[in-house]
């Protein structure tokens, strides 16, 4: 394929209002899981969870996938996979060692068994290959319902334990010190996180869950120290890279997530930029890590 073939392929707007009216609810659903990933993602990087992600996904994986061997529902699948490992991670490895080594022993794991579930799996290719990385699927009004108010009942737990949890985020000892359940907000939080990743599958695929929940909100603290701004931050390259990955990969063959880790990719690049300009300028543009960010009363 030459070069031509290459760039029609990437990029083809050919019948593409009519195109567009066809995938509305998948445009809706990728708005609410930017919104659910921007403002999970915040604590994701405050806890230094970017790994836990990685390895959560990869059960979700293995869940969608047996639930794809045995005809079931491919998101319950993915939910109990990632609830699962999300409920051993927040019960398992305390300290930072300890926890990574758990991560580490889940991902191999939960990556065998989806590739296991997928061989066996006589179904057609294209459902093995999106479970991977993606693809943009007819959405009906029911399960965008259904994930409308799986992500709101995310976010409302969310709010419920944010002061909180943001004051566990930033100073554990201080917090259990002051009566803060630490270990409940953590098995919480992690609850609440896997069942982010597994909603998030659906979009960007279980090898690149972390474009959607760890480069905004990395992107975001380049760029600020102000907590209520991180979040808007966060909130908004979520939005941008999942919807704008969705609009893009509308017209072509290739799967939506290139698109989404893409657009990801490129506004962390402009916000590491900036982060260091306004750094050689004498202006705080990112949090330091010797620093800790003001502590959150309870």
């Amino acid at each position: 394929m030459d070069l031509d073939g290459i760039l029609q392929t990437i990029f083809n707007f050919e019948n593409y209002g009519e195109l567009l009216a066809l995938v509305q609810n998948s445009i809706w659903a990728g708005a609410v899981l930017g919104l659910l990933g921007g403002l999970v993602g915040t604590f994701v990087m405050k806890r230094d969870l970017a790994f836990a992600v990685h390895g959560i996904s990869e059960l979700s994986f293995a869940g969608a996938a047996f639930a794809l061997l045995i005809g079931a529902d491919i998101i319950l699948g993915s939910l109990v996979g990632s609830v699962a490992a999300a409920v051993l991670l927040g019960f398992m490895g305390v300290r930072a060692r300890d926890k990574n080594s758990t991560i580490g022993v889940i991902m191999p794991f939960g990556l065998g068994l989806g590739i296991l579930f997928l061989a066996l799996y006589e179904g057609r290719a294209a459902n093995k290959f999106g479970l991977l990385t993606g693809q943009i699927v007819s959405v009906d009004t029911v399960q965008l319902q259904t994930l409308a108010g799986t992500a709101v009942v995310v976010m409302a737990a969310l709010v419920l334990i944010w002061r909180p949890l943001g004051f566990a985020s930033v100073d554990p000892e201080m917090a259990e010190a002051r009566g803060v359940p630490v270990r409940g907000l953590a098995i919480g939080f992690m609850v609440l996180l896997g069942i982010t990743v597994a909603l998030s599958i659906q979009i960007v695929g279980a090898l690149l869950v972390l474009a959607l929940l760890i480069t905004p909100a990395a992107a975001a603290l380049r760029v600020t120290t102000s907590p209520k701004l991180i979040v808007l931050l966060s909130v908004l390259f979520a939005l941008t890279a999942t919807v704008g990955g969705i609009l893009l990969a509308l017209g072509s063959r290739i799967p939506i997530s290139p698109y989404v880790t893409t657009l990801s990719f490129l506004i962390y690049v402009v916000c590491r930029v900036i982060g260091r300009v306004r750094a050689n300028r004498g202006l705080n543009g990112r949090v330091s890590r010797d620093q800790p960010a003001r502590a959150v009363q309870v």
